[in-house]
């Protein structure tokens, strides 16, 4: 059965990458508004309580509004926004990163989607606090860094505009980035994160890194323990790899790299074994945003989760 999908936002960087992975797909039948009714609040109220599934590509308060314009009780939403990440009455959709996660999206009306530095950070601490092989009483640092596609137009354009020399953004430097609580809560820490993300010279891409002291931290596993607990956590995940002990040398994003919907864990350990730097590496638009949404559209349907994505 062919059920329709309205993306609110269609033609921002995130929702036209969500319509790229549905195109073609018989599943879903999107329901697309003219250009002269994109804004027009009577054409996105009826789109909204028309379609089976809607997808927000909007700012934070603008998703609220189209939240409170669904009249019925069948539509089920995914929301990209950060407005509903700590809400529990919505589900967070990251199918991956708890136990029975994916079974409360796919019977959820209301999911929403993680950020996308949050989604490296809970990927690689969220289980290991849950296991008890990391304290949660610790005062973690998170250290990033993104592809500038992940700030929407304006960024873009900064970033790609005529004459334009930024190689290295640093920001959030009020350390009040709208991330952390989502970072704390899904992870269960008693203290908010350190955060300190950055923007590079490229499109898409995102690395995400925890330092842990181990010598310091009480109760720490070593580090092969804690990457065999992220091995068996996503044992059989199509999305998520966690990589072996055998290192790589760098870790590399390119300035035009490949779309991509997958979670590669990594775990690099010191000689010693007493310092350990968990390292997330994602497409900051894929699994970081419009993958993930389509990964949970697809769970909420009851379809085959990677239908439509590149893993």
């Amino acid at each position: 059965m062919t059920q329709s999908v309205f993306i609110d936002g269609a033609v921002g960087t995130t929702g036209l990458e969500i319509a790229d992975r549905l195109s073609g797909r018989s599943e879903f039948a999107q329901i697309i508004l003219p250009e002269d009714k994109r804004k027009d609040a009577v054409a996105r109220r009826e789109a909204l309580n028309d379609a089976d599934f809607v997808i927000l590509c909007l700012p934070d308060d603008a998703a609220k509004e189209a939240v409170a314009m669904i009249a019925n009780d069948r539509t089920r939403v995914i929301d990209a926004s950060t407005a509903h990440r700590v809400d529990p009455n919505w589900a967070y959709g990251f199918a991956e990163f708890k136990k029975g996660q994916h079974e409360r999206i796919a019977a959820a009306r209301f999911v929403s989607n993680p950020g996308c530095y949050p989604t490296g950070f809970l990927g690689l601490v969220a289980p290991l606090v849950a296991a008890g092989l990391i304290p949660a009483d610790w005062p973690y640092t998170v250290n990033a860094v993104s592809g500038y596609s992940g700030g929407g137009k304006a960024l873009i354009e900064r970033f790609e505009g005529e004459g334009s020399d930024i190689g290295f953004r640093a920001y959030g430097l009020d350390l009040n980035h709208k991330h952390v609580p989502e970072m704390q809560q899904h992870a269960r820490l008693a203290h908010a994160p350190i955060f300190a993300p950055a923007v590079v010279q490229a499109f898409r891409g995102m690395l995400v890194e925890v330092p842990l002291p181990l010598a310091a931290m009480p109760g720490a596993a070593n580090a092969d323990a804690l990457r065999a607990a992220l091995e068996g956590h996503y044992a059989g995940s199509a999305v998520v790899k966690v990589h072996s002990s055998a290192a790589p040398s760098e870790l590399l994003i390119h300035k035009a790299e490949a779309p991509s919907d997958r979670l590669d864990l990594f775990v690099f350990a010191s000689a010693k074994g007493d310092q350990v730097r968990l390292v997330a590496m994602l497409d900051n638009l894929g699994k970081g945003a419009s993958g993930a949404a389509v990964q949970n559209l697809n769970i909420m349907a009851g379809l085959d989760e990677v239908s439509g994505l590149r893993v």
